[in-house]
């Protein structure tokens, strides 16, 4: 909310506050203030100067040399080749940029020659000020801006045209709707700086006649308006707004348009109630109705723009069609156009929540519908449209019709809370006596009868005994507030085993050299195809948004593999050599019913460990990062079975994690039709493994191993098996022959090629053996070797290599 500090003075006053100090005491009241910036910060060094001759350039053919009285004791020679100034334009004031001026953009002028004729500045067009031409609407568009006839010569622009004002930027939160107004932020400055306050009422004298001869309202959904009031204009003269009209909006950042339209803007931002204005002649038999709309009803807004309505919105309607979205925009059949005569004024209070929603589902965000949505108050709507038509007056746009249409289902009984000053001091730590809390609160409109506080209706946000302390605290003074130690007993919070087994997990991925990645939860069902599933693949039934960005947002994902290969495509195309990445990423899987998700129940949400890497990692390494990871959170009984059926992977290059016999996850060589898909070289590897099997895998008994005292003792086993021969299968069956004495072993090498026959592997293990209270002897280790062979040989027919 943009708030010109001069507009201030209508209603309070700041007289000797800096904008400094105006930014620092309002933010520290509960106000926060982004920033305070200076109109015409800008512009230096520019005034305005009146023309005193125009001559023809004696090199140029559209070149004119001008003279300028511009309040100097000499006058100033400038040349220009505007197309509007001509010998007709001596006596006319313009905008003067003198040497080392500048102009918005950081434009610097100084003085030169053009075409060898000395040329001591420039005349200004209003673009090059920085204004719109609805801020100056008697200046001509492409030309020089010829300022009204009697402004005086040698004026400092900004003053001239009102930019020599301090403008307040403040960030208004959604609780405070009344602080979308210059009348609620001017309370606001009054209340922080200790000043006199007060709004008059809007005087209408109107005419002789009777609004109820004209039109009627009717209002058949009260619950979704609860007020709506309603006046009429004749005689309509739409005409440029007046000077100081155009300035305020302007400094609001509002685009001035005509009379009747910055009318409704400006009551809009000093009372913080959207109006809305319409062609009388355009309301079928004078009557407006507010009702929900009819399912399959259009309405063609004021931006062009056809909308199909459906029952859930509230429409503005005449006996026959709708002529407004209410609380969103007005219709284009009811446009106030140039021969526009008779105007009805509409101010409203609409049910916020159905103007949020229908907004939304007609992809049309209002300046009104964002007022409306934050829930305002209903008292306002008569003082708005009265104001609307008391400008009418003062502007001489038209003549007011006497008489209110005001349909009012709202409960004029004020809200109403305990007055608990104990309560208070005790929630902020104060000692505050009653009557100061008192005066605290009065200052901001609240008043204290009978033991109660009468919150007044503009503040829709103040619901218990703690907002009323808020209010109390923020106009003592936060920073008067005394620093305690809390009085409770102090709870210290930890970690729950989940959680630390994600730490856990995140800590040795990140020790391997992964760096963490995040993804979106919802994907486009097309990702589903470039990792190889198949159409009928029951893993692609998945939860689906209802109102999503866009197809590549448009269901929750089943797998977090798409988004991973996504991010390694990523950096593969910005030419890094290799990546690592893993992601604890939540997946959504359905309940099924008749092989759709079922919308009304909830989707399972599970926590998925992703793993992808190309690069730098060889499939035995990422293996080894996979068994890390078990190993610290000390699962045990994890084996590795191939997986050929997994259509995202190779199928001779991966492996199912089982762990106790039961599967949590797969990693794997990625197949290289999808490596193709992502645009991916080289061997990509990836794991998706369930962090709920995990966590009820984790074995919370660490047993103590002691250092061991004896040595151990190393041999090395190299066989040839068939191809197809699992290699965590061949190290189970090692394990288990080899006897107690086998501390452990490691595969460390696989080898096809060159000396190995067709179908055949070199697959070679290292052996590790001790004793806990002993060192071995040669012949133990010896039978433990044996046995081992001679087990490999049984079950795999594997032969010795030599």
């Amino acid at each position: 909310m943009k708030l010109p500090l001069s507009w201030l003075s209508d209603y309070t006053d700041i007289a000797g506050v800096t904008p400094k100090e105006y930014d620092a005491k309002m933010t520290m009241s509960g106000s926060k203030v982004e920033e305070v910036y200076y109109l015409g910060a800008e512009i230096e060094n520019v005034v305005t100067g009146k023309i005193l001759s125009v001559a023809d350039h004696p090199d140029s053919d559209h070149l004119k040399i001008c003279q300028l009285d511009v309040g100097k004791e000499e006058p100033v020679q400038i040349v220009t080749g505007a197309p509007n100034v001509t010998d007709a334009s001596v006596g006319e004031i313009c905008p003067v940029c003198l040497h080392k001026s500048t102009l918005p953009g950081g434009v610097k002028i100084t003085k030169g020659k053009l075409r060898g004729v000395p040329s001591n500045g420039m005349m200004c067009s209003f673009q090059e000020l920085g204004l719109t031409h609805g801020c100056v609407p008697y200046a001509c568009e492409n030309g020089i801006l010829f300022l009204p006839a009697g402004t005086p010569v040698g004026e400092d622009i900004k003053k001239v045209l009102g930019l020599d004002d301090y403008v307040a930027d403040f960030e208004i939160t959604s609780n405070r709707p009344d602080c979308l107004s210059v009348i609620g932020l001017a309370r606001e400055t009054a209340a922080t700086f200790d000043r006199p306050f007060s709004v008059q009422t809007p005087a209408v004298t109107g005419t002789g006649d009777e609004i109820g001869k004209y039109m009627s309202v009717e209002v058949k959904d009260p619950d979704l308006c609860p007020r709506y009031t309603a006046r009429l204009v004749k005689n309509i003269k739409i005409e440029p707004s007046p000077a100081w009209m155009r300035e305020r909006l302007h400094a609001c950042g509002v685009r001035p348009i005509n009379n009747i339209v910055d009318i409704t803007n400006y009551v809009m931002l000093e009372y913080g109630q959207p109006m809305h204005a319409f062609d009388y002649a355009c309301l079928s038999d004078g009557k407006i109705v507010v009702r929900r709309a009819k399912n399959g009803e259009s309405i063609q807004t004021l931006d062009g723009v056809d909308h199909e309505l459906t029952g859930k919105m509230l429409a503005i309607c005449d006996n026959d069609k709708p002529v407004a979205v209410a609380g969103v925009m007005g219709g284009a059949n009811s446009e106030i156009e140039d021969d526009t005569k008779t105007v009805v004024f509409e101010s409203a209070c609409f049910h916020g929540a159905t103007v949020r929603v229908t907004a939304k589902a007609l992809g049309m965000r209002t300046e009104a519908s964002g007022r409306f949505e934050k829930g305002l108050d209903p008292r306002m709507t008569l003082d708005a449209v009265n104001r609307a038509c008391e400008l009418v007056e003062q502007l001489g746009a038209g003549e007011v019709v006497g008489g209110v249409i005001d349909v009012d289902a709202t409960d004029p009984n004020p809200k109403r809370l305990p007055f608990e000053p104990d309560k208070m001091n005790a929630l902020l730590g104060l000692a505050l006596p009653a009557d100061a809390q008192q005066r605290l609160l009065e200052k901001l409109a609240f008043r204290v009868e009978g033991g109660e506080v009468v919150i007044p209706s503009f503040r829709t946000d103040i619901l218990r005994m703690c907002d009323l302390a808020e209010e109390v605290a923020r106009m003592y003074g936060y920073d008067k507030i005394p620093t305690t130690l809390y009085a409770g007993e102090m709870v210290q919070g930890e970690y729950t085993p989940k959680q630390q087994a994600e730490r856990t997990v995140s800590l040795i991925c990140r020790e391997a050299g992964f760096d963490e990645s995040m993804s979106h939860s919802f994907i486009s069902p097309k990702f589903y195809d470039m990792i190889g599933w198949a159409q009928d693949d029951k893993r692609r039934v998945s939860t689906t948004i209802l109102n999503p960005l866009g197809e590549d947002f448009s269901v929750m994902r089943t797998t977090v593999l798409p988004s991973m290969l996504d991010n390694l495509a990523h950096n593969h195309a910005h030419r890094n050599p290799s990546a690592s990445l893993f992601e604890l990423g939540t997946v959504y899987m359905p309940t099924v019913k008749d092989g759709k998700a079922d919308p009304d129940v909830l989707p399972h949400e599970e926590k998925v460990l992703t793993l992808g890497s190309y690069g730098r990692l060889s499939f035995f390494q990422f293996k080894g990062v996979v068994e890390a990871v078990c190993r610290e959170l000390n699962i045990k009984d994890v084996q590795f079975a191939p997986e050929k059926a997994n259509p995202s992977y190779h199928p001779g290059r991966c492996a199912k994690v089982l762990i106790g016999g039961v599967e949590a996850g797969v990693f794997g060589t990625v197949h290289p039709t999808v490596c193709k898909t992502y645009g991916l070289s080289g061997e990509v590897l990836a794991a998706e493994i369930r962090m709920d099997a995990l966590f009820a895998a984790i074995d919370p008994m660490r047993l103590y191993h002691p250092l061991p005292k004896f040595p151990a003792s190393t041999r090395d086993i190299a066989v040839l098996v068939d191809d197809a021969a699992p290699a965590a299968a061949m190290q189970a069956c090692i394990q288990k022959a080899a006897g107690a004495i086998l501390e452990s072993v490691k595969l460390f090498d696989v080898y096809k090629g060159k000396g190995i026959p067709e179908g055949k592997k070199s697959v070679a293990y290292s052996l590790s053996m001790r004793a806990p209270d002993r060192t071995l002897k040669d012949e133990e280790c010896d039978a433990a070797m044996q046995a081992a062979i001679a087990a490999l040989e049984k079950e795999f027919h594997a032969v010795l290599r030599g």
